[in-house]
């Protein structure tokens, strides 16, 4: 039986939160042991570029992004865990798809069309001012990251189906052109992964601010927890759980049982202080043994080096024959 193979990236620009845990992480690697499934796991870093151009932080990211995976457990016998840039073929794609790739599907791109209505909204007379071509040619090169290993199953949040069709459309066009060579990719939403709150009480999300990284040392742990916001219910008053993001982001983690005690607990009017306190504890516990892991591997950059290079040279076993038929296809070949 052939494995199925599913692919995900992560954009080097921020340091994992707890959100992130329990919305793509846990799940991922939870994938990574499922010999029925063959994984690829990359690190985008090209893709970090469009919105960042602090090297210093997209470094720092990619380091600390491939730490937490491999601490929290990443199978890299399975799974293919490994840099994008570390992978030519990907960018080599890239412009061959660009070259049957329409304007016009470029064009109706949520993060483009979002840009350029911001512009207009602000009055500018550029309707293009400050949009670069890595934004507008954002999609492609996604697309390339799939097409490339012949994934058909792609985890993705609701706002990046778009993403995943722009993929197909892509594919089935090359396809028409030079005969099927891609496979065209599905998205796959995961509507009963869970959505953190963070500290705010909004989507737990670098871009809010909110977030709770997930192997934060033990005293910023604490005062993270603390700052999360709760209503002015005194103790010994019956809360709401569902309301709370305090017991949202302890039922992320703890089991049916743990769930339901707490639950009891709200109703018999827990204080707020001993509840932000009683969930440090639970996720400090909980993450201990990964967070060491995590430190001991942020002191060895070069065991994590190690690690995206196995994994980029994996890669490259499927990319390279790959390239070379791609390549064939459209006229690109030896001539003799």
């Amino acid at each position: 039986m052939s494995k199925e193979i599913v692919l995900t990236g992560i954009t080097t620009t921020g340091t994992p939160h707890l959100g992130n845990y329990v919305g793509a992480i846990r799940p991922a690697i939870a994938a990574s042991k499922n010999e029925n499934v063959w994984p690829f796991y990359f690190l985008a870093d090209y893709h970090a570029l469009i919105k960042c151009q602090e090297p210093e932080r997209i470094k720092q990211s990619t380091l600390e992004i491939a730490a937490t995976w491999l601490a929290l457990g990443l199978d890299t016998e399975n799974a293919v865990f490994y840099r994008q840039s570390d992978v030519p073929e990907i960018t080599e794609l890239t412009w061959i798809i660009s070259c049957v790739t329409a304007k016009g599907l470029m064009n109706r791109a949520h993060a483009y069309k979002a840009a350029v209505a911001e512009n207009i909204e602000k009055g500018e007379k550029d309707p293009d001012k400050g949009i670069t071509m890595g934004l507008f040619c954002y999609p492609v090169l996604m697309a390339a990251d799939i097409l490339l290993f012949k994934a058909k199953k792609i985890p993705v949040g609701r706002d990046q189906i778009q993403h995943i069709e722009m993929a197909r459309d892509i594919a089935a066009r090359f396809n028409h052109i030079y005969g099927e060579h891609f496979v065209l990719p599905e998205a796959v939403v995961q509507e009963e992964t869970a959505v953190l709150l963070g500290l705010d009480g909004r989507k737990m999300s670098k871009s809010y601010n909110n977030t709770i990284p997930i192997f934060a040392p033990e005293k910023r742990l604490r005062k993270l927890i603390m700052k999360i916001k709760t209503n002015s219910l005194a103790p010994g008053e019956p809360k709401d759980p569902q309301t709370c993001t305090l017991f949202g982001i302890f039922q992320a983690f703890a089991s049916p049982e743990e769930v339901e005690t707490l639950r009891k607990r709200y109703q018999e009017g827990i204080a707020w202080g001993e509840m932000k306190q009683f969930l440090f504890e639970y996720l400090n516990t909980h993450f201990q043994e990964a967070r060491q892991r995590y430190e001991d591997l942020i002191q060895h950059p070069k065991e994590i080096e190690h690690k995206l290079k196995q994994g980029a040279s994996k890669a490259r076993e499927v990319a390279a024959p790959f390239m070379r038929e791609i390549r064939e296809a459209v006229g690109i070949a030896p001539l003799g």
